[in-house]
């Protein structure tokens, strides 16, 4: 399991991704309401920002996911749930899955900076 690095969890970091997150979002739902085509765009950025969160706040110098490996940011399931979503990014259910897996790292960011406070 690849570990993360408790300063790279910090409340203001984990805050900044999750922004960029709810502001990309926005713009994924409307579009999804449009139907006009700019979800699967959308989604692929997010997908990116998602990544990225993982791999900066991994104990690792890789600049990839690996899909081999278990983060001990990824939720339960992550990588299989990760992989759906990047097969058909354009989907409504694809996005309504990265919502969750934001929203679950967001609360395991929050756990695991807890445990490390107590040691």
């Amino acid at each position: 399991m690849i570990g993360f690095r408790v300063e790279a969890i910090s409340k203001e970091i984990v805050d900044a991704w999750f922004a960029e997150w709810e502001a990309l979002e926005v713009r994924i739902h409307a579009a999804h309401d449009a139907r006009n085509g700019e979800a699967k765009g959308l989604m692929e950025e997010a997908i990116v920002l998602f990544e990225r969160l993982l791999i900066d706040s991994a104990d690792v110098s890789e600049v990839a996911l690996d899909p081999s490996e278990t983060y001990e940011l990824m939720p339960i399931n992550g990588a299989e749930r990760l992989a759906f979503i990047k097969t058909k990014p354009g989907q409504y259910a694809c996005y309504r899955q990265l919502g969750e897996l934001f929203k679950e790292t967001k609360k395991r960011t929050a756990r695991l900076r807890l445990q490390a406070a107590k040691k």
